[in-house]
C-alpha cells in the first residue's frame, strides 16, 4: 500500500531531484513525488513483480523499433510530480534519457495488487500532462483499465478488458492478450 510520508510542506519537482542528488534519502528507499508529497512505494510481492516482468516483455515485442520500455524509472512530466509507473514507453533509445528523465510517455502503465487509490490518483497526472494511453493492471481482479484520450486533466476514454480479451496500445497493429499480462492464477 502507499503511504504519504509527508503532507507537511509540498516539494517541487526540482527541490525532490536536488534532494535525491544530495542522498538525502536512505539507498533503499523507495518513494516517488506525486503532487508535491512524497509517496512510499509498498515493497513488491512476488506475485507483482510478475505481473511488471509480463507487462515489459509483451511492451517490448510491440514497441520495438524508436521506442525505450522503462521498468519503475521516474518520469519528469509535471512540476510537482516525478513519478515511477511501474511500465513506461518512451519515445527514442535509452541513451537519449542519459542527462534528464523522460518527460512524456506514449503509454504509462501501473500494475496494482495493492496501490489502487495510488494509481487512480496518478491518472490525473499523466492525463494533464498528455500521456495518451494509461493502463492499470488490476492483479486481484484480474483485469486491465485502459484509460485514453486526455482532456482537462481527466481521461475520456476508460474501457476494461478482462481474459480473454486483448488490448491494442494506440497507434500499433498489433494485438495483446490479457491473459499475458497477467500472472498464472492461484498464487
Amino acid at each position: 500500500m502507499a503511504v504519504a510520508i509527508s503532507d507537511a510542506r509540498r516539494l517541487t519537482r526540482e527541490e525532490y531531484e536536488r534532494l535525491v542528488e544530495e542522498d538525502f534519502f536512505a539507498p533503499d528507499a523507495r518513494i516517488e513525488l506525486i503532487h508535491g508529497r512524497l509517496v512510499e512505494m509498498a515493497p513488491q510481492t512476488t506475485f507483482h513483480a510478475v505481473g511488471v516482468n509480463r507487462v515489459q516483455v509483451a511492451l517490448g515485442r510491440v514497441f520495438r523499433e524508436s521506442f525505450a520500455v522503462r521498468v519503475q524509472l521516474p518520469l519528469a512530466i509535471d512540476p510537482d510530480s516525478e513519478p515511477e509507473p511501474d511500465v513506461a514507453v518512451v519515445p527514442g533509445e535509452p541513451e537519449d534519457y542519459s542527462f534528464s528523465h523522460p518527460t512524456s510517455a506514449v503509454l504509462v502503465v501501473e500494475v496494482s495488487e495493492s496501490s489502487m487509490k495510488i494509481d487512480r490518483e496518478k491518472a490525473e497526472i499523466y492525463a494533464r500532462a498528455g500521456i495518451p494511453e494509461y493502463w492499470i493492471l488490476d492483479l486481484r481482479r484480474r483485469q486491465l483499465e485502459v484509460h485514453r484520450n486526455p482532456e482537462n486533466g481527466t481521461y475520456a476514454s476508460k474501457t476494461v478488458l478482462r481474459e480473454p480479451g486483448f488490448v491494442s496500445p494506440l497507434g500499433r497493429n498489433e494485438r495483446i492478450a490479457i491473459a499475458d499480462l497477467l500472472p498464472l492464477p492461484g498464487r
